[in-house]
């Protein structure tokens, strides 16, 4: 065990989460992370939500989560009820096929509702009054949504953020047409992850509550976006298209030189990386300055 584990309080939580349509009960998997021994003051609670083939284990997100536990914040990372993860790599594909924008709010709005009612892991430890949100890709767009309609959210930091949420080509979509499903590659296992039409019968349902460059434009809490420049050249379209629509953001924007999707970070994580560091820095010195965090 590293010396950063043994710095660390961490502890895992099981929800219920509804249903499936076939009465196939769902769960949201997480973890709470914060500091051991230090200041027993409640701390600002931080929900870091992993993207479109992301999840709580992958890659960097528990080194971030223990970085960010050190300091000082009840940091939450967690698997979304149908993110496609339940003991392994992927293991639940069947789930993966039907999640939503709708189902992945209604994930986070459980995990609040839980935080309301001191249900996860060591909740006393856990300021509720300084709620912030962390996205990685999707899960900034994500994130984006949810604070637009909750205002319990006191600030939103998104990692190459998503700017719209139709993530993939007309090929594709045609295929979801025609055939009810079509499959998307995952370069790392080697499997083909299907999407079912259930995904844009929930878009089609929901354009202006999923309109992520409008939802973003009406937050007037304070919003990071910090962004690589190594980025595919989609998401960085889209981080443009948020640059322009929320011109009241735009002085909260990093920009991560040589920084690419993951920052250099791989999976299973080996090691941090100068962009990653990059990414976390900002994080805090944001973080900090939205809660009023004092620093000795």
């Amino acid at each position: 065990m590293t010396q950063r584990d043994e710095s660390i309080v961490h502890e895992r939580f099981t929800l219920p989460a509804g249903q499936l349509d076939t009465g196939e009960p769902l769960y949201i998997r997480g973890d709470v992370r914060l500091a051991a021994g230090g200041q027993t003051a409640p701390k600002p609670v931080l929900l870091i939500c992993h993207g479109f083939k992301g999840f709580k284990d992958w890659g960097f997100f528990p080194y971030a989560a223990s970085r960010f536990a050190e300091r000082n914040y009840y940091v939450v990372t967690f698997n979304f009820s149908c993110n496609g993860v339940n003991e392994t790599d992927f293991d639940e594909l069947d789930k993966f096929a039907v999640n939503t924008y709708s189902r992945e709010q209604a994930d986070l709005e459980t995990l609040l509702q839980a935080l309301r009612e001191r249900k996860l892991p060591l909740a006393d430890h856990a300021d509720l009054q300084r709620l912030i949100l962390l996205g990685h890709s999707k899960g900034g767009g994500t994130s984006i949504i949810f604070a637009a309609e909750h205002p319990e959210v006191q600030a939103v930091v998104t990692w190459n953020g998503i700017g719209k949420t139709d993530l993939f080509d007309d090929a594709f979509k045609a295929q979801i047409a025609e055939q009810g499903v079509a499959y998307v590659a995952n370069v790392r296992t080697k499997q083909e992850m299907p999407i079912r039409a259930s995904f844009y019968e929930d878009l089609r349902a929901n354009g202006d509550r999923f309109d992520i460059a409008q939802r973003l434009a009406g937050l007037h809490i304070p919003v990071l976006q910090v962004q690589g420049d190594q980025d595919s050249p989609r998401l960085k379209a889209g981080f443009e298209l948020l640059r322009s629509a929320a011109p009241q953001h735009r002085d909260r924007i990093v920009t991560i030189e040589g920084g690419t999707h993951t920052f250099g970070a791989v999976h299973p994580f080996r090691t941090t990386t100068p962009e990653l560091e990059g990414a976390i820095h900002a994080t805090i010195q944001f973080m900090d300055d939205a809660t009023n965090l004092n620093r000795p």
